[in-house]
């Protein structure tokens, strides 16, 4: 029973952090269960964090797309493009070590945080009001409040970005959306509300897809890794609706400053494991 309360805890503290920053939570779960579960392979790891983040995504997607902040044009085109990626994400983590696996986690957390801690945010404060430019894709949106969001994008980066995050996401079992929600608010100049909302919606859509092929491959038949799944989720459930109501009452510059705290603490702390 203690164990199964640990898990649930765990769970709302997820959601609640995935969802407030569009991430998923993969990125905080990951290095959970490698400090729980020391002697689980890398396929278990990440087919447990990925079904966690499927659950957050689902959950937190219905409360954004109340609030009407999804783009679904540009979400489900990207979602689209991440398929490919992430079936051939999941068959690859049959041929990582823990080693490799923790090592390269760490190094692009670090990475994404620092570069999201200096340069993160800077152009969000303005809410881009970008106005239709030739080659780019327009889009308008107004949200459940009243607040409208106008931004352009290349609907071809996008895709072609999402493919690789596909393949990614599986792969280090973090959902791809702590990847994604840069990319669409810092590249292709998303309203930071609106990128967190699209790239929940998009990894609803590519966590079940690797759900799905970690299932036929068998990785959940084991009682104690289904409980696991189970447990995390049904925190997760709760957590993703109170991070989706937060992130009305917090400002797009800070959602980007914690993401980027939150990235670079979990990826120094996964590093100094492998040297202690």
């Amino acid at each position: 029973m203690e164990t199964i309360i640990l898990l649930v805890s765990i769970g709302i503290i997820v959601g609640t952090l995935g969802t407030l920053i569009g991430a998923g939570g993969g990125f905080i779960l990951v290095p959970v269960l490698m400090f729980l579960y020391p002697n689980y392979s890398t396929e278990t790891i990440t087919a447990i964090s990925i079904a966690a983040v499927a659950c957050n995504a689902i959950s937190g997607s219905s409360a954004y797309m109340v609030a009407k902040r999804v783009d679904y044009k540009a979400g489900i085109i990207f979602a689209l493009c991440t398929i490919p990626g992430s079936v051939l994400g999941v068959y690859s983590t049959k041929l990582i070590s823990r080693t490799l696996f923790d090592t390269v986690f760490g190094i692009l957390l670090c990475g994404l945080g620092i570069y999201l801690f200096l340069k993160g945010g800077q152009r969000i404060i303005s809410e881009n009001h970008l106005k239709p430019q030739k080659g780019l894709t327009y889009q308008k949106i107004t949200d459940k409040s009243g607040h409208t969001y106008e931004y352009s994008y290349s609907m071809k980066k996008g895709g072609i970005f999402s493919v690789f995050v596909g393949y990614f996401s599986p792969l280090l079992g973090i959902g791809g959306g702590i990847i994604h929600v840069p990319f669409i608010s810092e590249w292709l100049k998303f309203p930071v509300h609106i990128a967190t909302a699209t790239s929940h919606f998009i990894l609803a859509i590519m966590a079940t897809v690797s759900v799905i092929v970690h299932y036929y491959n068998g990785v959940y038949d084991s009682p104690i890794i289904a409980n696991t799944v189970i447990s995390i989720s049904a925190g997760i459930v709760v957590g993703a609706q109170i991070g989706a109501y937060l992130s009305k009452l917090i400002k797009g510059k800070m959602i980007i400053k914690a993401l980027s705290i939150c990235l670079a603490i979990v990826g120094l702390r996964i590093l100094l494991l492998q040297v202690t």
